[in-house]
């Protein structure tokens, strides 16, 4: 398959739709779903997928290129050992 392709359904994978946020006045603060903005969901999934691989190569004798390619291929499959696709 296109390694271009891995990489982009990889982040589409791994962005999140809905984010969170406060919302309340005068010492009441809930949290509230709301959507994600598409620029901040490539954001978001880029960050996640960096994330992971960093924590995957920690204290690891793979290097940091073997776990980013390990995380995109995982990613992009939709498969639950990535971490993006755990955090998402």
């Amino acid at each position: 398959q296109n390694p271009i392709q891995i990489v982009v359904d990889a982040i589409i994978n791994s962005g999140p739709r809905e984010d969170s946020t406060r919302v309340g006045g005068a010492g009441v603060v809930r949290r509230q779903a709301v959507d994600m903005s598409p620029f901040r969901r490539v954001n978001y999934a880029l960050y996640l997928l960096a994330t992971g691989a960093r924590e995957a190569s920690f204290r690891n004798l793979k290097t940091m290129a073997e776990c980013l390619a390990e995380e995109l291929i995982n990613a992009a499959r939709g498969s639950s050992n990535s971490y993006a696709i755990k955090k998402k």
